[in-house]
């Protein structure tokens, strides 16, 4: 007889592989804690709700989001079948009629023969057998969120989260900015920004200004990090405060002028391949479309383009470089596996693909098989990839061109290479693809 496999969780990323193993003809018990055990952020007990936005990215074929549901569709994501029967009008984007989508993933997991649902709160991780995945999210109950932490020996997680915005390499202005590291320590890593006193304080002005996004209900208690303040409360301690901290530009004398600037801004890599630059201190709350204005006001970041803005919300992940394997289970205890956004993706399709993933992952391992990744090529490889591969500065991502194979040419240098680097990325993606089974 076959071992039952335990999910936790049926968010997106739980639904999903709860699913994906059932198919698979695995049995499959789905704990869920609501309706009993309400969150502060949810108002139904049905599967996949959606509590923030309700759109679930970009349809378009040349993007990296695009990309994903292309994967996940060959792969027969359930998420992404009830997102296309309860699509609503939203442009380019997938956006979906909130409880038409949960109610067909509900409806789809309950009546599978394999999926029995269990109604309980889990409050530790020893409560339930191995196999096990643990796809709880940002809202997972304090009582597990205390047993994974004690599992991950205290070096666990991050309550809120605070991300700056990340640079395409290829859209900064390399005549007006110069690598290097303060007072000459290190190997010249960090791409500097000059800004005079004028470009300074008209900066600040428009940090001020601008139109700030609204924390939910169960996000407005945040206590910010000292070290990951977002630049809109560093500001609000003095205008000349970030000239002081992360703007400083102390050591930092521009090669290009011979004088040193009144203030700069730093990018630091975000890849091994260097495509991508981290805005260091820029993590902000400014809407999306303040950021981009404001931020390309920034000598050298005219052209930015921005792979990933700037947001700042409540969330739980693992340093999952640090503390999982390649295949998202604990290094401590290779039965126990984790999905979705606790791995530290963001995005809704994002944490539902990397449950999808691990279903995979958990059925090579109950069958004794050597555990196969995706390909890197492809977007789930690439996005795996983008979680588990070792950094120093690890936070959530979700997909973008950045997590590829960097790909190089005739005709792909800079920012009118862009498109033609994209297409080429899609094209290898497509090429290697291939479905688990």
């Amino acid at each position: 007889m076959k071992k039952s496999i335990c999910v936790v969780g049926a968010g997106l990323a739980g639904s999903e592989c709860a699913y994906q193993l059932a198919q698979l003809g695995h049995q499959v018990h789905l704990y869920e804690m609501r309706p009993k055990t309400m969150t502060p952020a949810h108002k139904t007990s049905l599967f996949g709700e959606l509590v923030c936005s309700n759109s679930l990215g970009s349809l378009t074929d040349y993007s990296a989001p695009g990309q994903l549901k292309w994967e996940a569709r060959k792969h027969g994501s359930i998420v992404l079948e009830a997102a296309e029967l309860a699509r609503v009008p939203a442009g380019m984007a997938l956006g979906v009629d909130r409880t038409i989508f949960a109610q067909h993933i509900t409806d789809k997991v309950r009546s599978h023969p394999n999926i029995k649902v269990i109604e309980e709160t889990v409050l530790s991780i020893d409560e339930i057998p191995r196999p096990a995945v643990i796809a709880t999210g940002p809202l997972t109950h304090d009582s597990l969120s205390q047993s994974l932490k004690d599992h991950f020996d205290g070096d666990f997680l991050y309550f809120y989260d605070a991300i700056a915005p990340i640079i395409d390499s290829e859209s900064i202005d390399y005549d007006i900015t110069w690598k290097a590291d303060r007072w000459g320590k290190g190997t010249n890593d960090y791409i500097n920004c000059p800004l005079n006193k004028e470009q300074y304080f008209n900066l600040i002005e428009e940090i001020k200004a601008a139109r700030k996004v609204e924390p939910k209900d169960f996000e407005k208690d945040v206590k910010y990090f000292e070290g990951c303040m977002p630049v809109e409360a560093v500001v609000e301690r003095g205008d000349r405060t970030l000239r002081f901290g992360a703007m400083s530009p102390k050591g930092l004398p521009n090669p290009k002028t011979d004088k040193d600037e009144y203030a700069i801004v730093q990018l630091r890599q975000e890849n091994k391949q260097a495509t991508a630059y981290n805005m260091v201190g820029f993590q902000t709350k400014m809407a999306y479309g303040e950021q981009k204005r404001i931020f390309r006001m920034i000598p050298g970041l005219e052209d930015a383009d921005f792979l990933k803005l700037g947001s700042i919300h409540r969330n739980l992940y693992i340093h999952t470089p640090k503390k999982l394997t390649a295949h998202l289970s604990s290094q401590k205890d290779p039965g126990l596996f984790f999905a979705g956004q606790i791995t530290g993706v963001e995005g809704y399709f994002d944490s539902t693909c990397i449950g999808l993933l691990v279903a995979n992952f958990v059925h090579q391992y109950v069958n004794n098989l050597d555990i196969q990744l995706p390909n890197r090529y492809t977007a789930f490889g690439s996005l795996l990839n983008g979680i588990t591969e070792d950094k120093k500065h690890f936070q959530p991502t979700n997909i973008n061109f950045s997590l590829f194979p960097k790909v190089e040419g005739d005709g792909m240098r800079g920012r009118k290479g862009r498109e033609k680097r994209r297409d080429l990325q899609i094209k290898n993606a497509q090429e290697n693809f291939s479905t688990f089974h």
